[in-house]
């Protein structure tokens, strides 16, 4: 049975080319909006990067109070916990020249984000750290400023002393501010209440909700002498984004721009030569021979070689639909008249054999022997034919000698090898003898007395010349000596497949035969590959 185009694909889905190109495109203008989410990375980065520099604020209104302390000369009994008892850093402390960094220890992704901070309580300052936070409210306010954080400095009861709106009330209970009263370093993410509604665009943003708090011990003498307590808003990308959406939308309409100018293309390149190519083979199938020519547009080198490539096919398969049509035509002629002929005795035979004389009836059945045995032969050598051009390379070599020397021996006529009788050539020694075996039978046929064979290399390529000193081709047939059936000895039993078989084997080698000019006899030169 035979099986459509469909049954060798199969009938699973496929998603068209226009699809694929449609999906490609959408990916690539949501590239840059899937990346918004990955822009927390960089948040989490901001993250580190505020409290960082609210420890490096911090750290500096830190020293400077502690130098107001002591040189305000506070009793130690007023001072907070102990440094050491806390696990801090007296001992380091004590000696000022060693490094005593703190690194920030946010985490955007993994550290619970606290409530808002909670409201300050009323409570009462101890005089001496009041009249130190009023000396200090000038630096803090200036500095607020310029580095845009919340400044509370607490004395060691966690009263605030110098701050913005909370002077003489109370953020002990604060969490982070309790760990820094011990005389722990101590640091919280809490949730932001800001004074003005967010952009939408800040909705695709974890950072833009969350302030950084920082809550810094101040050591004086391995005693807690007071809390720096810093906050401020982490810098955001959303932010900067919705601060620049001038040149954000530019760069949307640029990467909508470019994913068009890509589609279209793509469009022209791909797209429309694979369905021109499609629509030439439709036609191609439906017997358009006008069809069979190159596209308008090819648009890629690769598109461009498929569609020879296709061409190339649809030429040699129409040229073999065409000589099968011509063989089958010249094959059912060449039957034709030896079955009718055979027929036709038969009938007699049958029908009047009783009244006809030994000699008549001897006469017809000789005719049907000499047209069954033509019969015969025909099909012989169209079975030759058909093996020469299905036949595949099989690899082995032989030389013009070794294939001579395969041949019986022809008392008709002589041949000679003049040169290259050594040359290696990329033919079996079994085809090499019937092409020679055909061509000297050809030449014996036409009055030829001697053939000469002469080979030369050239290159990768052997040129083999095969002449006779026999009658010739007329003009008017040398155009004709390939073609199937052609013969001018049909009376003496030539079939006319003899030079087709040879074309067909020679073609199966990759070679090649041809009729030249001689000045005498014929010659035909034949190209073969050299092993």
């Amino acid at each position: 049975m035979r099986l459509t185009s469909s049954k060798w694909i199969g009938r699973k889905w496929r998603p068209r080319l226009a699809t694929v190109v449609v999906a490609i495109l959408i990916l690539v203008m949501a590239l840059p909006l899937v990346g918004l989410f990955f822009f927390r990375l960089y948040e989490n980065q901001l993250i580190r990067q505020t409290e960082a520099e609210l420890i490096a604020q911090g750290a500096a209104i830190a020293a400077i109070y502690a130098q107001d302390v002591r040189d305000a000369g506070i009793a130690p009994d007023k001072l907070g916990a102990s440094m050491q008892q806390a696990g801090g850093n007296a001992s380091r402390s004590a000696n000022p020249d060693l490094y005593r960094p703190i690194e920030p220890q946010l985490d955007l992704a993994s550290d619970y984000v606290l409530p808002t901070r909670p409201a300050a309580v009323t409570a009462t300052a101890d005089p001496a750290f009041a009249a130190i936070g009023i000396r200090l409210s000038g630096i803090l306010d200036a500095t607020q400023k310029t580095t845009l954080a919340g400044f509370r400095l607490l004395d060691p009861t966690g009263v605030v002393i110098a701050g913005r709106g909370e002077v003489g009330q109370s953020l002990g209970d604060v969490e982070e501010v309790r760990e820094a009263l011990a005389g722990r370093y101590a640091s919280a993410l809490r949730l932001r209440i800001p004074d003005q509604p967010a952009p939408p665009l800040y909705s695709v943003s974890r950072g833009t909700k969350v302030r950084v708090f920082v809550a810094l011990p101040v050591a004086v003498d391995g005693r807690v002498a007071g809390v720096v307590y810093v906050s401020r808003t982490p810098n955001n990308i959303m932010k900067h984004l919705y601060g620049e959406r001038g040149k954000v939308t530019l760069a949307a309409i640029a990467i909508l721009g470019g994913t068009l100018l890509i589609g279209l293309v793509f469009l022209r390149t791909v797209s429309r030569p694979i369905y021109a190519l499609i629509d030439r083979t439709k036609r191609i199938a439906a017997g358009d021979r006008e069809a069979i020519r190159p596209l308008d547009h090819h648009g890629t080198y690769e598109m461009a070689e498929l569609s020879a490539a296709f061409l190339d096919m649809a030429e040699k398969l129409q040229a073999r639909s065409d000589s099968i049509q011509t063989f089958a035509t010249h094959v059912s002629h060449e039957l034709k008249s030896p079955l009718t002929a055979i027929q036709g005795a038969a009938e007699l035979l049958r029908d009047s054999g009783s009244a006809m004389d030994d000699t008549e009836r001897r006469r017809f059945s000789n005719n049907i022997v000499t047209d069954a045995g033509r019969l015969n032969l025909l099909v012989r050598r169209l079975l030759d034919l058909a093996r020469a051009e299905n036949l595949a390379p099989s690899g082995e070599s032989t030389s013009i000698g070794a294939a001579l020397a395969l041949l019986p021996v022809d008392n008709r006529l002589a041949v000679r090898v003049e040169a290259g009788g050594d040359l290696a050539l990329r033919i079996s020694a079994e085809n090499a003898a019937i092409v020679l075996a055909n061509l000297i039978d050809n030449s014996a046929r036409h009055g030829a007395t001697q053939v000469s064979v002469t080979a030369a290399s050239a290159g990768s390529k052997a040129a083999i010349q095969v002449s006779d000193d026999g009658a010739g081709i007329s003009p008017s047939n040398r155009t004709r000596i390939f073609e199937p059936f052609f013969t001018t000895r049909r009376d003496s039993g030539g079939t006319g497949m003899g030079l087709g078989i040879v074309l067909a084997l020679l073609k199966a080698h990759d070679g090649m035969i041809a009729l030249v000019d001689s000045e005498r006899g014929t010659r035909f030169e034949i190209i073969l590959p050299v092993a």
